[in-house]
C-alpha cells in the first residue's frame, strides 16, 4: 500500500507541473550537477526531478545507488553517475559480491533510468590508507568485468575519482606530475583507463588555493574574471584562470607516465556561499562570479591552452546546501539552491520545484 501511495504521489506530481506551465529551458545545459543528500531537510528526488528537467540539466552524478533517486527520474532523459563507496572496495574484489551490487543497483534501472557510468571509489588517494589504495584497481577491475559478463561494459563505464592531491607538482602546468609515492599506484590505474577508454575524474577547487593563500593568489585568476593571468614558459601557453591550469597538469602527469588517450574530466569543482572567518573568499557574490562565468566556457564549448578541441567536461558542486556534512561552514554551503528550492544566488536561470503535495491532497484529488 505504501509503495502504491509513493506511485501515486509521483505521477500526481509530474501532472500538477505539466498542468501549472513550468516549460523546461529550451535547449539542454551543458554541465552536470553533483546530487548530495548528507542532509535531513532536501526535497523527495520526485521533486528534484521536477526541478532538474525545468532547468533542463540531463547529467547528474550521485555519490551512491539510491533506488530511490534512479526511480523517480524514470524516463526523465536525464544520464547519471553513480558512486560505489569506499567502503565497498575491499568486498568488491570478489565476483560474486561485485555481480550482486550492480545486479541490485545497476540492472533493475536500464532501460528506464540512464546509468552510464560507475564510479568505483572517492578520493581514494587521499585516504592514506594503502590497503584501501591497493583495492582501488582491482574493485574497478571487477566491477569492469562483471559489467561486461552481463553484455554491459558499452553501456556503462567504470572510473575513479581523485584530488588534486594526487599531484606532486602542478605549476607551471607543463610541469606537472603525480606524488612519487602514488605513482606505483596511478600508473597501472592508467593502464586501465587506456584499456578500457574510461575518462579520468577530478575534484577541482581553485577556492581552496584562494582560501590558503589569498595574499598570493589573485582573485581574479580563480574567478574566471579579467586578469593577466599566466604564461607557461616551456609551451608558451597563456592561462586566464586556475580551473584549466589544473586540468592540464594533469593531462601533464598522465603524459609523463606515457599516456596521452586518456580524457580528464571534472567531476566536482564549486565555490562555497558562506564560511568560517578563516574561509576567505567564502562569499554569494564569489560563488555567483566562478560557478556563472564557469558556465559560460563551459556554454561555449571551451578547451583548455593544451587541449583547445576538447571541451571541459565539468560536474558542478553542488544541487543543494546540505545540512548535515561535517566540518567547516563552507562545507555545508557549495550548494546552488536551498532545500526549499530558492536560488542561492542569481546565475541566470530560474528552476521550478514544485509544492510539497500531502498525503490528504492526494486523498482529496483521488476523490474528485
Amino acid at each position: 500500500m505504501a509503495a502504491a501511495s509513493s506511485t501515486y504521489l509521483t505521477k500526481l506530481l509530474f501532472l500538477l507541473v505539466t498542468l501549472s506551465g513550468a516549460p523546461p529551458l529550451a535547449t539542454a545545459l551543458s554541465f552536470g550537477i553533483n546530487y548530495g543528500q548528507i542532509a535531513n531537510n532536501l526535497p523527495s528526488p520526485s521533486r528534484v526531478s521536477v526541478l532538474l528537467r525545468s532547468l533542463n540539466i540531463t547529467r547528474v552524478k550521485l555519490y551512491n545507488a539510491d533506488p530511490h533517486v534512479l526511480t523517480a527520474f524514470s524516463n526523465s532523459g536525464v544520464d547519471f553517475i553513480i558512486g560505489l563507496g569506499n567502503e565497498y572496495l575491499v568486498n568488491i574484489t570478489d565476483p560474486v559480491k561485485a555481480q550482486d551490487w550492480i545486479e541490485q543497483h545497476v540492472q533493475p534501472f536500464i532501460g528506464w533510468t540512464g546509468i552510464s557510468c560507475i564510479v568505483v571509489g572517492n578520493e581514494v588517494f587521499n585516504t592514506n590508507n594503502t590497503q584501501l589504495m591497493s583495492y582501488l584497481l582491482p574493485a574497478m577491475q571487477t566491477v569492469y568485468t562483471t559489467l561486461s559478463n552481463l553484455g554491459m561494459e558499452k553501456q556503462v563505464t567504470v572510473t575513479s575519482a581523485h584530488t588534486l592531491n594526487i599531484l606532486g607538482n602542478s605549476y607551471p602546468p607543463s610541469a606537472g606530475d603525480f606524488r612519487q609515492d602514488l605513482v606505483g599506484y596511478i600508473k597501472p590505474l592508467l593502464d586501465f583507463h587506456s584499456q578500457i577508454k574510461s575518462p579520468f575524474l577530478v575534484n577541482a577547487y581553485p577556492f581552496f588555493a584562494y582560501m590558503y593563500n589569498p595574499n598570493e593568489v589573485p582573485l581574479d585568476y580563480v574567478l574566471f574574471q579579467p586578469n593577466p593571468g599566466m604564461t607557461d614558459p616551456k609551451t608558451n601557453l597563456h592561462y586566464d584562470n586556475m580551473l584549466f591550469a589544473q586540468i592540464d597538469a594533469i593531462y601533464s602527469a598522465i603524459q609523463a607516465l606515457g599516456h596521452s588517450d586518456i580524457v580528464v574530466r571534472i567531476s566536482e569543482t564549486g565555490w562555497p556561499s558562506r564560511g568560517d572567518p578563516n574561509e576567505a573568499g567564502a562569499t554569494p557574490e564569489n560563488a555567483r562570479l566562478y560557478n556563472g562565468n564557469l558556465l559560460q566556457r563551459i556554454e561555449q564549448r571551451q578547451g583548455t591552452p593544451a587541449k583547445p578541441n576538447v571541451p571541459i567536461n565539468v560536474y558542478v558542486f553542488a544541487l543543494f546546501n546540505e545540512n548535515l556534512k561535517p566540518g567547516p561552514v563552507s562545507e555545508r554551503n557549495y550548494g546552488l539552491y536551498y532545500p526549499d528550492g530558492t536560488p542561492v544566488y542569481d546565475l541566470g536561470f530560474q528552476g521550478y520545484l514544485p509544492e510539497l503535495v500531502s498525503a490528504a491532497s492526494c486523498e482529496r484529488v483521488r476523490h474528485t
